[in-house]
Parts: C-alpha cells; sequence; structure tokens
C-alpha cells in the first residue's frame, strides 16, 4: 500500500477554521474530496483542493499510478503555525495584541485496493451506530 504525501506550511488562516473544510474531506476519493470543493463556500477550500491536485499529481509521477479513481484521503491533519503576534492601540495609551495564526496541514491519500475497502466501510460502520 501506497502512501503519497503532500504538505502545506504557514498558510495565513486559523486552523480552527481549516479544520472544518478538512472534515469534509477525510475517507472520500479524490475526485468526490475535489468535487465537493468545489461547492463549498469556505476560502480554505481552494488551497485545500490543490494541495488534493498536487498530491495526485505525486501520485502519478513519483509512484505511477495509473488510475486516479482509486486514489482515497486516508489522513488530513491541520496544527497551528508561526503566530503573527499584531497590536490594536486601546484606551489610555494602552494596547491589546490580536494573534494572526496560520496552519500547517498534512495530507496522505493512498492507492485503493479490495483490503482498504473493506477497512473504510468497516470504520465508516463504526461510526454511524
Amino acid at each position: 500500500m501506497k502512501e503519497i504525501k503532500a504538505q502545506l506550511n504557514n498558510f495565513r488562516i486559523s486552523p480552527r477554521k481549516a479544520r472544518i473544510v478538512c472534515d469534509i474531506v477525510r475517507g472520500k476519493k479524490v475526485k468526490d474530496a475535489i468535487a465537493q470543493l468545489n461547492f463549498t463556500s469556505k476560502r480554505f477550500a481552494t488551497p485545500l483542493m490543490k494541495l488534493l491536485k498536487s498530491a495526485s499529481d505525486n501520485a502519478k509521477n513519483n509512484f505511477n499510478v495509473t488510475d486516479e479513481s482509486n486514489l482515497i484521503v486516508k489522513s488530513i491533519e491541520v496544527n497551528g503555525g508561526p503566530v503573527l503576534k499584531r497590536f490594536m492601540p486601546r484606551a489610555r495609551g494602552s494596547s491589546a495584541m490580536i494573534k494572526k495564526r496560520t496552519s500547517r496541514v498534512s495530507l496522505v491519500i493512498i492507492e485503493q485496493t479490495k483490503k482498504t475497502i473493506s477497512k473504510v466501510k468497516k470504520t465508516k460502520i463504526k461510526k454511524h451506530e
């Protein structure tokens, strides 16, 4: 089972907002995930779509995967990156700190086989019960 990885580092959106979009994609086929992201109105949908396309291109070029329809998103993880600290003037000469957060996204896709199909179906059944 081949694992294809792609990363997006230091993207200027908070991890909390990025996780909402990543939850839509987790566990789906890459084609279905890209189609879903096309109709998502969140700002992080476009960079995530580019990251998915990059991972599928890595699979084609580096791992000789011929059929893109066999690729599924195994895991996607969003962590916090460096925080930009800015200050806003407040009353009586004081100031308040504003934290501009960044995100680091790690994406892993795998090529779908009969074994992975049964594993994905089992995990979906367990989640819905």
